[in-house]
């Protein structure tokens, strides 16, 4: 997955040879044909969480496989259902997840929905005013996005040059692809965040702690501080377009 990531923030997309061969793999484990090595796990149901972590990357590069998509629409009407008086109710989460999928849920995985899975899956495939109740409470959440930042994303991190901020900025990046009228100002707050950050120059420098090669995948290495701008500010500049300023 992580493989993944980078490549999509390198700017891959499903017409490469490493995406198209990881999306024909994923998409013959999706239908059936093959099966993931990973250990079957006993807390959660399984199934319906490989086929929503297989659907998730798939959507993620194409919107054109029926089987992701259909994993996509199931998840969405359980999440609007939920979200269908304004908030948050879990007793509709499990009536309309044991409705879609004929068992009731078990494991914190499924049972929470605010995680890198679903908050990616269902971004485009939500009504307007879900997405928008969706979003306020993924902002207050306690917990942050589980997989991706673990602290409440409706407060900003205490220091610009850190890892804590980096991880910060990957669930934006992720809550940028909500793309409903009323959603992008809801995220203006970060926008804001980001610019009182700038270098002086204009650029953006998160310090060297932050180095990874997913996030910040385009230069080996950070010897040189300007390499370091550079890839700092192009994550930042491609944030900030993204969330339409």
């Amino acid at each position: 997955e992580q493989a993944i990531r980078r490549l999509a923030i390198l700017g891959y997309t499903i017409k490469d040879e490493p995406i198209s061969k990881a999306m024909t793999y994923m998409q013959d484990c999706l239908a059936g044909k093959k099966v993931i090595p990973d250990r079957r796990e006993k807390l959660h149901n399984w199934d319906i969480f490989t086929a929503l972590m297989l659907a998730t990357w798939i959507r993620r590069f194409t919107k054109d496989d029926d089987k992701a998509n259909q994993v996509g629409k199931k998840w969405a009407e359980i999440i609007n259902y939920a979200f269908l008086d304004g908030g948050y109710d879990h007793n509709r989460y499990v009536e309309i997840y044991q409705k879609i999928h004929g068992i009731p849920p078990r494991g914190g995985r499924l049972v929470d929905v605010v995680n890198f899975y679903h908050v990616s899956l269902v971004a485009d495939l939500l009504p307007a005013q879900t997405a928008l109740a969706f979003l306020d409470y993924i902002l207050q959440k306690e917990t942050g996005i589980y997989y991706i930042y673990d602290k409440p994303l409706s407060i900003l991190p205490p220091v610009f040059q850190s890892i804590e901020a980096s991880r910060y900025l990957a669930a934006i990046e992720l809550l940028a692809e909500y793309k409903h009228p009323g959603c992008k100002e809801k995220l203006n707050f970060v926008v804001e965040w980001l610019n009182r950050n700038k270098e002086p120059g204009g650029d953006w420098d998160m310090g060297p702690k932050v180095k990874n090669g997913i996030h910040f995948p385009l230069s080996n290495s950070w010897r040189q501080k300007e390499l370091r701008i550079k890839d700092c500010t192009y994550r930042i500049t491609n944030l900030i377009k993204n969330l339409g300023n």
